[in-house]
């Protein structure tokens, strides 16, 4: 008879065990909104708040538009090369993207590389590329399409009689590439 007495016992440890968990559990949940109220009534909050960064790009100049239009050549280079959009409106200090497209017209794998040139050619020194295909060579494979953008931002010290610029871009073949072994 002891045997069964120890059973009940056990099963009875059990079930205060985990009703002690369960308590547990749910007065930790019970905490948050507790803690929550201490945080908003104490002004702990607002504290963190205030140490956070705010980020807002203040260099856009709203108060002007510079008419930017695009311009794309090959230069005895099997590849057809033009922009999606040939013309945008920025304000200066404005991150803007714009994409090019460019095909692959010939039947072997050929490798270009972009030259950019502005017009005014003064127009250069305040265009300021984060990223452009003109970086790195491009190889194409025989039809393949491409599409590859230019992010960049107009210097908003830009003089304000330059109202429109004209970015176009000359892609080359590079002679003596080679695919390597792969």
């Amino acid at each position: 008879m002891p045997a069964a007495g120890i059973t009940i016992a056990n099963r009875l440890m059990r079930y205060k065990l985990l009703a002690i968990t369960l308590i547990m559990f749910g007065f930790g949940f019970a905490l948050v909104p507790f803690y929550d109220e201490i945080c908003r009534v104490t002004g702990v909050r607002e504290l963190f708040k205030a140490n956070e960064p705010v980020v807002e790009n203040t260099q856009v100049d709203t108060t002007r538009k510079i008419a930017l239009e695009f311009d794309a050549n090959t230069q005895r280079l099997g590849w057809t090369f033009h922009p999606l959009e040939s013309h945008v409106d920025v304000h200066p200090g404005q991150v803007t993207q714009v994409v090019y497209e460019v095909r692959n017209t010939q039947n072997r794998e050929i490798t270009g590389q972009a030259v950019p040139s502005y017009g005014p050619e003064r127009a250069g020194q305040y265009f300021q590329k984060l990223e452009c295909f003109c970086f790195r060579q491009q190889t194409l494979g025989p039809g393949e399409v491409r599409q590859m953008p230019v992010v960049f931002i107009i210097d908003p010290n830009m003089p304000k009689d330059l109202n429109t610029v004209t970015l176009s871009y000359t892609f080359f073949e590079v002679a003596g590439v080679q695919k390597k072994p792969g």
